[in-house]
């Protein structure tokens, strides 16, 4: 898994409200794909018309969030149906970081089992910051700083998220729940050990 320490770039918002993980990314893109080369088809409802060209109206084709690594959304984003491939879509257009009043809880702990920063901020100050994006037009960037566990906005306020201390430090080494798990390899392999000794009857196998 990508380390995630600070990112810093254009905040696109897109602040609806209930944006869900079909909305992200249709469930007929997953079949068959694997994490990569999805990018292409996230919010391809509202990115493109009919014909495959762009919409010029959707926020996120405007020129100044193209590559965005931030993405500011609206409240409850992420709802819906299980999806890591959700997650995989975002981090294909350059998202890292997502920005939101609540999330979906599984795209919650889905971003971050794949490398990418859920932060839980009001409502208000999203707005104040795509505020901010919009009124320097690309000239001062965010910058979202988890080892210090701040958000930079674009007039330089520092604003302090929470974030679990584990999912945190999973995320600065790059490390998911199996490598986790890895790490404790030895402590588990001397439990597993000690016990089979002290309850043998517990690990005893039934042959067929």
């Amino acid at each position: 898994m990508q380390k995630f320490t600070a990112v810093s770039g254009p905040a696109a918002p897109m602040l609806s409200a209930n944006v869900d993980t079909d909305v992200i990314i249709p469930i007929q893109r997953l079949v068959g794909s694997g994490r990569t080369g999805l990018g292409p088809h996230a919010f391809e409802r509202l990115r493109y018309n009919k014909d495959g060209s762009e919409n010029p109206d959707f926020i996120l084709n405007r020129p100044q969030y193209r590559d965005s690594p931030i993405l500011l959304a609206g409240p409850n984003f992420g709802c819906g149906s299980s999806r890591e491939g959700a997650v995989w879509a975002l981090m294909g257009m350059g998202f890292r970081a997502v920005l939101a009043p609540s999330f979906g809880d599984i795209f919650f702990n889905n971003c971050f089992q794949n490398g990418m920063l859920p932060i839980r901020l009001p409502e208000e100050t999203i707005r104040q910051i795509a505020a901010e994006t919009e009124a320097a037009q690309g000239a001062r960037h965010t910058r979202v700083d988890l080892a210090r566990q701040v958000v930079v906005t674009p007039d330089g306020h520092e604003i302090p998220f929470d974030v679990d201390a584990r999912k945190k430090d999973a995320l600065l080494e790059g490390l998911d729940d199996i490598a986790l798990t890895l790490r404790l390899k030895d402590q588990i392999l001397a439990w597993q050990k000690a016990d089979r000794a002290a309850r043998a009857w517990a690990w005893e196998t039934v042959e067929r």
